[in-house]
Order: C-alpha cells, then sequence, then structure tokens
C-alpha cells in the first residue's frame, strides 16, 4: 500500500482516497507577477513525478493546478513595470507554461484562473458571514482568526502563538490583527469586481479554496504545494473552506522543499535566482528533472550549475545504454523494488539508485554477450514515471524576438557575466543566435544587430 508523509498528520499514513481507484489532486500554481525560477520548476517536477506514479500504479487521477493572476504582487509588478496587471498576468503565465512544458510536466486536466472564479469566491465569502467566521468593513471582509477553534491544525501555529506583523497582513479595519482578508475594496488603478460589499477584489487564500473546491468537491484527496505555503496560504485555505462547508476540506497534505542557492533559499524575496527558461534552453529540461529526482521531493534541495552537469552526464550513461538495449517484458524483481521504493512516499533517490543499478547491471550484461532486454524494459517504466525520458525537450526558442526582449536578454546578459555567471551568460548568447541577433562587446557595453 501507498504510504504518505502528510504534513497534516505529522507522519507517514496510508494513502486511501475518497473514491476507489481514483485520486483528486490540487495543486498551487504560480502567482504571475514575474518569470519561472528553478523553484518553481522544482514543486511543479514533484507534483509531475507524484502524479505520473499514481496513474502508474493504475489510479484515474483529476489534476488541478490553478493560475493566480490578480493578487497583491501582481498589483506590484505592474505598478513597477507600467504593464496593466491583466496584461502582466498572461505574459508570465504563458511563460509559466512554456516552462513546465520544457520539463516535460504533464499538462493539468484543469488549470482555473482566479479572474474567472471571482462568483464562487463571493459565495464562500457569504456563506463565513452568514456563519460568523468573516465581517466586513468598509468595502473589505476579513476572516475572524479566532472564531475557529481548529484555526493553526496544519502548521501547528496557534493564534496565541502568532504576533502581528510576522506574514500577516496589519490593517485598520481588522478587529483582530491576525485576521486575514477575504475581499478587499478597491484602490486607484487596482483590477475589481463588483460585491455585496462594494467593488474589490480577492484576497490571495480565498482563490484556492473556491478554484479546488469547485472542481474536486469536499474532502478531496492530495492538496500539494512548496513548504513556504503552509502558514498562513494553506492553513487559511483549510479555515475557510472547512470553516463554509463543516467538512474536511483535503486528505493529504503533500509539501515540496525548497530549492537552495549557496545554502539560502531561492525566491524572489531573497534576491537569489536562477532563471528557469534560461536552464531549459541551455540543458533541456531531463537533466533539470534528473537533478531534482536525486532529492526526496519533502527535502531542500542545492542547485548548481556543476551539480546540473553531472546530471547531465548521467543522462548520457542512461541515453548510451537505452540505445544498446532491445526493451522486453519488464524485470519483475527490478519493477517490484521500484513500487516498494515509491510506494514509500514516493521516494525518487531510491528509484534513481535502482536506475542506474539497473543500467550498468544491463550493460554487464551486453558487455559479456547476454540479453538485457528486461532489465532494459524495467529502465523503460521507470524513466517514464520519472519523466525523464524524451518528452522533456529543449524549450522552444522564439525566433522573432521583439526589440524590447532583446533589449532585456542583453541587460541580463551583462548582469550575469559582471556576476561571473558564465554558463547563463552563454546560454542567452545562444538564445540571441537563435533569433538571428548578433552581440557586439565593447568597452562601453554590448550592442547587438540582427543579422
Amino acid at each position: 500500500m501507498i504510504q504518505v508523509y502528510s504534513t497534516l498528520a505529522r507522519s507517514r499514513v496510508p494513502f486511501e482516497t475518497r473514491d476507489k481507484g481514483k485520486v483528486a489532486m490540487y495543486v498551487c500554481g504560480p502567482t504571475v507577477q514575474s518569470e519561472p525560477h528553478v523553484g518553481h520548476g522544482r514543486s511543479a517536477v514533484s507534483f509531475d513525478v507524484i502524479r505520473r506514479y499514481l496513474m502508474w500504479r493504475g489510479y484515474e487521477v483529476r489534476f488541478v493546478r490553478n493560475i493566480t493572476d490578480v493578487e497583491d504582487k501582481i498589483i506590484a509588478a505592474s505598478e513597477e513595470t507600467g504593464i496593466p496587471a491583466d496584461e502582466l498576468a498572461v505574459t508570465m503565465a504563458e511563460k509559466f507554461s512554456d516552462a513546465y512544458r520544457g520539463l516535460g510536466v504533464l499538462e493539468p486536466d484543469f488549470e482555473p484562473k482566479a479572474t474567472e472564479s471571482i462568483e464562487g469566491i463571493i459565495s464562500i465569502i457569504e456563506t463565513l458571514i452568514y456563519s460568523g467566521l468573516a465581517y466586513a468593513r468598509d468595502g473589505d471582509v476579513y476572516y475572524s482568526v479566532r472564531s475557529l477553534e481548529s484555526y493553526g491544525k496544519l502548521s501547528g501555529r496557534k493564534p496565541d502563538e502568532l504576533r502581528s506583523g510576522v506574514r500577516i497582513e496589519v490593517e485598520e479595519n481588522k478587529e483582530d490583527p491576525l485576521d486575514f482578508a477575504l475581499w478587499k475594496a478597491t484602490k486607484p488603478g487596482e483590477p475589481w469586481w463588483d460585491s455585496p460589499w462594494g467593488p474589490g477584489r480577492p484576497g490571495w487564500h480565498i482563490e484556492c479554496s473556491a478554484m479546488a473546491g469547485d472542481l474536486l468537491g469536499n474532502d478531496f484527496d492530495i492538496h500539494g504545494g512548496g513548504s513556504d505555503l503552509i502558514f498562513p496560504h494553506h492553513e487559511n485555505e483549510i479555515a475557510q473552506s472547512e470553516g463554509a462547508s463543516g467538512e474536511t476540506f483535503a486528505r493529504y497534505w503533500l509539501h515540496n522543499g525548497m530549492v537552495n542557492l549557496g545554502g539560502e533559499k531561492m525566491a524572489k524575496s531573497t534576491g537569489l535566482l536562477v532563471d528557469l527558461a534560461t536552464i531549459l534552453k541551455q540543458s533541456g529540461g531531463r537533466a533539470l528533472r534528473l537533478l531534482l529526482a536525486r532529492a526526496h521531493y519533502r527535502s531542500p534541495i542545492e542547485y548548481s550549475p556543476e551539480l546540473l552537469a553531472e546530471a547531465a552526464e548521467s543522462l548520457e550513461r542512461l541515453d548510451r545504454f537505452r540505445g544498446r538495449a532491445v526493451a522486453g517484458d519488464p524485470d519483475a524483481a527490478a519493477i517490484e523494488r521500484f513500487t516498494s521504493v515509491m510506494d514509500d512516499d514516493f521516494n525518487t533517490p531510491e528509484a534513481v539508485s535502482l536506475l542506474f543499478d539497473l543500467v550498468r547491471e544491463g550493460n554487464r550484461f551486453l558487455d559479456e554477450g547476454g540479453d538485457a532486454a528486461a532489465i532494459a524494459g524495467a529502465v523503460e517504466e521507470i524513466v517514464g514515471v520519472l519523466g525523464i525520458d524524451d518528452a522533456a525537450a529543449p524549450l522552444a526558442v522564439d525566433h522573432e524576438l521583439a526589440d524590447d526582449e532583446v533589449d532585456r536578454l542583453v541587460r541580463e546578459r551583462d548582469q550575469a557575466r559582471a556576476e561571473r555567471r558564465f554558463d547563463d551568460a552563454d546560454a542567452i548568447r545562444s538564445t540571441l543566435d537563435a533569433a538571428g541577433v548578433i552581440l557586439e562587446d565593447g568597452p562601453d557595453g554590448t550592442r547587438w544587430l540582427r543579422q
């Protein structure tokens, strides 16, 4: 039986689905205010592997990954760039989609957008107000954290242990500093929708409650996301959804670990970023997927160009064997071992170790003139589940880059060179070369022209 580590239970527990033979799965997708980085790729790949494995085990998986396309960060980015918030969100959502395809991530069955879910959001808020769990103030609506006795059950943080200002929005209209916004009254220049409380927009947390509930119902099986979302985002999702319905929101809460760069979390907030599109154009998605699979999805992982290069070399060994051997029926013992390690909370490090043990054994058989068909069959099964078969191809290059996009890439390359990130700089130059852009580096900077 599959065992999963649920953050809610704080332990490994048997995986028992709501509906026999089916899995209802919701993963928090991106907030689309800027380009994706490798940390975003880690979350997408983690849950893609989990989804692939569940499908391989015979489950019918209904997979939902949302897009947060209205939120404070998007509005702030819009003000900074001068690009209207809705246009910025569409552009960045496309960049995320391109990156996911470059990583070989399967398309979601449903990809709802927050801006398309306003009616459901308003309905939940109305229910929470009626139930006494939320209140309206001057066009804003807030959730009353202390009104829900079970608040804090996911993160282990109880209201009396929280301090105002620690990832908590402090606003004058609140009855309690710990309360959080469900609906925000409109401000000049911000997107807005009509509501019973006046024109405004939804708070971040309520968006996922509405989208998950609409497409999966109550008591769905898996809710996934990064470990940085446990508090307050996922904690608040539970409070809203269970407060409104009186039923369990999600059975199992799975959280992937963060990607670190030089020992610190990769995130826009830390300023430590590795652009995902650049990596995909340079190396393709398979090497990065393998690098990520070498760590358990719940564990933090260090990223570096050297580790990515090691993963690429390992892929070359894998592909050489796949090219030598003709796959037959998979070796039963190998498949049993693979199933055992993956049933243990999707233990991809052990699965990768098994994979390369099989490659070494298969090469030895072939070198001795033996038959490696069964081993090759098992290898093909494993690479398919891990998503490191041929599906994760290099990200396609736009051969008609607009001038402003060329200017942006040239600036990024100059910054990469200044920071001695020469692999990144070379990857950007390759992208520009493919688009027919010639770079000329001189003492006064870099100038470009088209071929």
